[in-house]
């Protein structure tokens, strides 16, 4: 499918979706810029920015260009699964830690998590040893072999990043970094309680 631009130029306008629900406001030329760029087709810029949900959509795209060529890359380099790797990222942060509280921070449920500590083990990645108020907690730390896997891995994950950051100033970068810290921090209020209906109000 070929896309249209839409004429550049315009004003900020506030787009709707077909049902009537309202989508994002996109800035003066973004849209056509896009569009003539031809890295979006018609449906894929409608998902984006003509979403009742768009905020949702655009980070989950974002997630999704960053994530699949990353951990694809992960499992064709050192035969790991995203959740083995993102194990050996955690601990690479913060090492003593337990697979429970990998699972916190990460929303991996805890049967993935704990098949994963348990391959990584066996292949020598990371050492587990008892908790020192309570024996039966197990924390977790890097293995020389598991830190040599992160130190190769680690620069991609970081140039990606940068990669997709590159359109932005370091004025631009550190309000997205609040607004996203503002966002994130909100979410850990919410987690315990599912959404509300919004019928009910």
């Amino acid at each position: 499918m070929e896309p249209v631009p839409p004429s550049a130029g315009r004003p900020v306008k506030r787009l709707r979706h077909r049902s009537g629900a309202r989508g994002a406001l996109l800035p003066n030329g973004v849209g056509a810029e896009l569009l003539s760029r031809q890295r979006l087709d018609a449906f894929t810029h409608a998902r984006l920015w003509r979403n009742p949900c768009g905020f949702a959509a655009r980070f989950n795209y974002l997630g999704m260009r960053y994530n699949t060529p990353l951990y694809g890359w992960v499992e064709e380099r050192f035969g790991l699964a995203r959740a083995e790797f993102v194990i050996l990222y955690s601990l690479g942060l913060v090492g003593g830690v337990t697979a429970s509280e990998i699972a916190a921070s990460t929303a991996f449920p805890k049967n993935t998590l704990s098949r994963a500590v348990n391959r990584i083990a066996r292949l020598g990645l990371i050492a587990r040893s008892a908790g020192e108020n309570d024996r039966r907690q197990q924390n977790l730390s890097l293995t020389a072999k598991g830190q040599a896997i992160l130190d190769e891995a680690l620069p991609r994950f970081v140039a990606m990043e940068e990669q997709m950051l590159a359109p932005l100033s370091l004025v631009e970068r550190e309000t997205l970094s609040t607004l996203m810290a503002k966002v994130v921090l909100a979410m850990f209020d919410h987690t315990a309680a599912p959404p509300s209906d919004p019928s009910n109000k």
